[in-house]
């Protein structure tokens, strides 16, 4: 294998980690952080995660892993209302603000959700 190669968690082979977007270290972050406080173990959330990324092979999703850290967040969605830590309105409305957030933010800069 060559050690420049990429692996399909955006990992690269001899190296510390690395992600290709901000968003894939802070979801990847979010995911252990919520593991640790208790709300799912690491092996439920592998299991939901495997389910997910065959699911999206299934229906055509990309061969190449470049999809992986967009089915990573849409199981972290799933679980958080499969858990009742979230409501299906409640991650629709984040998904939202998020999209409006990008959209308006000047390329370049960081994107933010406004806290209420």
């Amino acid at each position: 294998m060559n050690p420049e190669s990429k692996l399909r968690a955006g990992f690269r082979v001899g190296e510390t980690p690395s992600f290709e977007e901000p968003w894939h270290a802070q979801v990847f972050a979010l995911t252990h952080k919520l593991a640790d406080a208790g709300h799912y173990t690491w092996p439920e959330w592998a299991a939901h995660f495997a389910t997910a990324l065959e699911q999206a092979r299934l229906a055509g999703g990309a061969v190449d892993g470049s999809d992986y850290y967009d089915v990573w967040l849409e199981t972290l969605e799933a679980l958080l209302v499969k858990l009742d830590l979230a409501s299906p309105e409640e991650v629709g409305n984040l998904v939202e603000a998020w999209r409006q957030a990008y959209l308006n933010t000047p390329h370049g800069n960081p994107v933010e959700i406004a806290h209420d």
